[in-house]
C-alpha cells in the first residue's frame, strides 16, 4: 500500500515508520522538519520525506487537498488536534482513501469510573486536549462513507525523551531522588493512577488496525500498557530499579500542590484527576494486538535511556 503518514517524525513515527517500510508499504511522511526520528533506521532512506506547516496549511484551506493529491491508499494522522483541522481532512479524503487512521487520546474518557476503561464507555472529557480529541472522534466515527480508525494512546514513553514521572508531573529531578534513596512526597495517598504505552506498542495497534481493515473501520482502540500504576507502585518500582527502598511521603492534595512549581502541579492535576486504566482487550480480541511492555517496563526503558545518555546522573 501506498501509505501517507502525518506527523512520522516524533514518538509513534520512530517505531510506526521502519514497521511499515518492513511490511513493503511505500511510505510518504508530511513533517514540520522541526524534528527528526528518536532512534536511526535504514528504513528511513526508503522514504519520501515532505515538509509540511499543517497549521498555515489549515489556515489557507489547502492541507486536506495536499493530502489527497498524494494518492494514498491509507493515511495515518498522528497530529491532529481540533475537529475543524479534522474536518477539513476527512471532507479532502472521502472517497479518496480505503483507510484513514487518527491518533487520539484515553483522555476522551475523563476521570475514570468503572476500570478497566473500555472504548465504549461514556465520554467525559475535561479540558480542552481531551475534548477536542473526543469531538474530533465522534466526527469520524460518524462520518458516513469515511472508512475510519481512531487509536487512543495513553502516556507515550520510550527511549529518547523523559517519560511522566511517579509524581505526576515532567521534571526528572524525581527520578534522582528515588534513585538517591532521598524521600520524594506524593500527593494525596499516592493511590491515583498513571498509564504509560511504549511507543513501539502505539505503532503496533496502528499497524494491526492496518493489517485488520475490515474488522477495524468504523471502531476506536485503546492503545495503553496492560494494567495502570498507581504513583505510588511506580514510585516504588523506580527506587528498586535503583537499588535502592522506596522513601516515601504523602501530603493533601493542597500542601503537596505547594511544595512544587505551579506548571508541574498543574500538570499532576491533569493526571490524577483522570487516573486512566484502560483495557486492551478490544485490540486483542479484534486485531490480535497485545502490548509488549508493561507499564512499568515502559517507564523504565525511558529511564534507561536518559542515564545513558547523561540526562539523568
Amino acid at each position: 500500500m501506498r501509505i501517507v503518514v502525518i506527523g512520522g517524525t516524533g514518538h509513534i513515527g520512530t517505531y510506526l515508520i521502519p514497521e511499515l517500510v518492513a511490511r513493503g508499504h511505500e511510505v510518504v511522511v508530511l513533517s514540520r522538519g522541526e524534528r527528526t526520528p528518536y532512534q536511526d533506521s535504514g528504513a528511513w532512506r526508503q522514504v519520501e520525506l515532505q515538509q509540511a506547516d499543517r497549521t498555515a496549511e489549515d489556515a489557507a484551506g489547502t492541507f486536506g487537498r495536499r493530502v489527497r493529491d498524494l494518492q494514498a491508499d491509507a493515511v495515518i494522522d498522528l497530529i491532529c488536534f481540533t475537529e475543524d483541522s479534522a474536518r477539513q481532512l476527512a471532507e479532502a479524503l472521502q472517497g479518496e482513501v480505503a483507510h484513514l487512521l487518527h491518533c487520539g487520546t484515553i483522555w476522551v474518557h475523563g476521570p475514570s469510573t468503572v476500570v478497566p476503561t473500555k472504548e465504549d464507555a461514556p465520554r467525559t472529557p475535561f479540558g480542552e486536549y481531551g475534548i477536542q480529541k473526543a469531538a474530533i472522534e465522534r466526527y469520524l466515527l460518524t462520518k458516513p462513507q469515511l472508512p475510519a480508525t481512531v487509536i487512543h494512546p495513553g502516556h507515550i514513553s520510550g527511549p529518547g525523551w523523559a517519560p511522566l514521572n511517579p509524581a505526576g508531573h515532567f521534571d526528572v529531578s524525581v527520578f534522582k531522588k528515588l534513585a538517591d534513596g532521598a524521600e520524594l512526597a506524593l500527593p494525596n495517598l499516592g493511590l491515583e493512577t498513571v498509564q504509560h504505552v511504549h511507543a513501539a506498542d502505539v505503532a503496533g495497534v496502528f499497524v494491526a488496525a492496518l493489517a485488520n481493515r475490515s474488522v477495524a473501520i468504523g471502531e476506536s482502540f485503546h492503545a495503553v500498557a496492560d494494567g495502570a500504576m498507581t504513583l505510588r507502585g511506580y514510585a516504588e518500582g523506580v527506587a528498586r530499579w535503583f537499588g535502592q527502598q522506596p522513601n516515601l511521603t504523602y501530603l493533601p492534595w493542597a500542601e503537596w500542590a505547594e511544595t512544587v512549581p505551579e506548571r508541574d502541579a498543574a500538570a499532576t492535576w491533569d493526571h490524577i484527576a483522570h487516573s486512566p486504566h484502560c483495557s486492551m482487550e478490544k485490540a486483542a480480541r479484534l486485531l490480535g494486538f497485545r502490548p509488549r511492555y508493561s507499564p512499568l517496563e515502559t517507564a523504565l526503558d525511558a529511564l534507561a535511556w536518559l542515564v545513558e545518555n547523561n540526562k539523568l546522573t
